[in-house]
């Protein structure tokens, strides 16, 4: 291995677990990020404009696995802020032909493997006879050749000569493969059909010799695919590059929006050491949901090396991301609903167990069982996680009552939306407040939407018996 690609292989994304930040099955779910169950557009889709489906793959492979290491966070960054000054020059990244040259390198064709010259000409004659395969090999070289030409002209330009983060392994590691000397041997011109032992020594270099300096080429191409993608995406959807920072985790931001909601209300995060769990209450529809997605969403984001939804964002990276919002029973597992969110808890719990250093959003757990216990869950939990060192949660409830027996308030922070009356309508503002809330709203909903009206006009009008209801069917 030479020394470029010791490089690129150290800086490679098969890294041990400690280098990513991991997101179970259930969180990518809650989260939407390859897929939305109302079908609307994932996160996956909203930042891929990879133009390859190498790139797509690779972009994807960053989405499941996001860095948790500042330093591969920074690299990230650096790459995206160097494409963004020179976005002109990636636009020339060889990405058209990449598809027909894995084709090319995969389809079964005939191929002369003697290097001898008197054993290759044989070889050679033969398959020059055979017209099908000849044409198929000549278009394959041809389309080898143009994506060798193509990637000298995009690393050979001036403005990327001294690359940043990433891309300098990244664009070090293609010049070294387009330098080989096998590969040096390939023209400038077109290569046509009339020179076939020329066309087929080519072929021989591509797919004998050099079979995987070709592979290693396109799956570079894909990388630098997937890191303008991430860079297109920040700059189209107005996000901007977080700070990172060493030390355990902690997030600050102002200007916090979900990525998917038009027109957002942009709200602040302080998460830290001193106030590891933020308790926040409201009325349902204020926005106490959008605001836990918005937040892990712009974290998951920050990790990935990319920008996020926020005027100002800065946080100390994580080990593990959780997400409970979304949760059912399953009957044929047995499974009650109360035990899918004791199990969901407990998957954060043993990853704390596991000394990771870990952020979970919770909306609204334990909503399967009586208030009491749902109290007496709720406050043994919040306790127990707002003490836990290197850590960070954000729980969302309607128990108003748990702030009269938080015992260690000095460690959460509590925060609230509301709703307020507009010409005897309920308004929602949407907007993040200090405290604990005190509304009870559920009563008032049901009266708007008109629901008790209903009722009443129906036992008005009395019931429906059973002499009626015989003589009606």
């Amino acid at each position: 291995m030479t020394s470029s690609n010791a490089e690129t292989q150290s800086l490679s994304r098969s890294q041990t677990q400690s280098d990513y930040l991991i997101l179970d099955a259930h969180t990518l779910k809650d989260l939407e990020i390859f897929e939305s169950a109302t079908g609307a557009e994932s996160l996956f889709e909203f930042c891929d404009f990879t133009r390859t489906e190498g790139g797509a793959k690779e972009l994807r492979k960053r989405m499941e696995l996001p860095w948790s290491n500042v330093d591969r966070i920074h690299a990230t960054q650096e790459s995206i802020s160097f494409i963004l000054e020179q976005r002109q020059a990636f636009i020339k990244l060889p990405s058209y032909i990449t598809r027909s040259v894995e084709q090319y390198q995969r389809e079964v064709l005939m191929l002369v493997t003697q290097d001898n010259w008197l054993e290759f000409s044989i070889g050679a004659f033969s398959i020059w006879a055979n017209d099908r395969h000849y044409h198929a090999v000549l278009r394959g070289v041809q389309f080898a050749c143009g994506l060798i030409r193509a990637s000298r002209r995009f690393v050979g330009q001036a403005e990327l000569n001294s690359p940043e983060g990433e891309l300098v392994s990244i664009l070090a590691e293609m010049r070294e493969l387009l330098n080989r000397p096998r590969l040096q041997q390939v023209p400038e011109e077109e290569i046509g059909g009339r020179r076939p032992w020329r066309v087929l020594r080519l072929d021989q270099t591509f797919r004998m010799h050099e079979k995987e300096s070709i592979f290693r080429l396109l799956q570079l191409i894909y990388e630098v695919d997937a890191l303008v993608s991430m860079a297109t995406a920040t700059r189209k959807h107005g996000f901007i590059l977080p700070r990172v920072e060493e030390g355990l985790p902690s997030v600050q931001a102002e200007g916090l929006v979900h990525p998917f909601v038009a027109n957002a209300v942009a709200n602040p995060v302080v998460l830290d050491q001193q106030r590891r769990l933020l308790f926040l209450t409201g009325p349902n529809m204020a926005g106490k949901t959008t605001y836990l997605r918005a937040f892990a969403i712009a974290l998951y984001l920050g990790h990935m090396g990319m920008g996020v939804p926020a005027r100002d964002f800065r946080f100390a990276p994580a080990q593990r991301l959780f997400s409970s919002i979304t949760l059912s029973d399953d009957l044929r597992a047995g499974i009650s609903y109360f035990r899918a969110e004791a199990l969901r808890v407990k998957a954060i719990a043993q990853a704390i167990a596991e000394n990771y250093r870990v952020v979970a959003i919770l909306d609204e757990p334990f909503k399967g069982t009586n208030v009491k216990d749902a109290l007496d869950a709720s406050l043994a939990i919040m306790e127990r996680f707002a003490t836990r060192k290197g850590c960070l949660f954000m729980f969302s409830s309607h128990l108003i009552e748990l702030k009269e027996q938080i015992n260690i308030e000095d460690q959460i922070n509590c925060c609230h939306f509301e709703a307020e009356e507009d010409d005897g309508r309920l308004r929602f503002d949407y907007t993040l407040r200090p405290g604990v809330s005190t509304q009870r709203l559920g009563l008032r909903v049901l009266q708007e939407e008109g629901v008790f009206e209903l009722l009443d006009r129906t036992m008005g009008s009395g019931s429906i018996d059973s002499e009626t209801f015989s003589k009606e069917t």
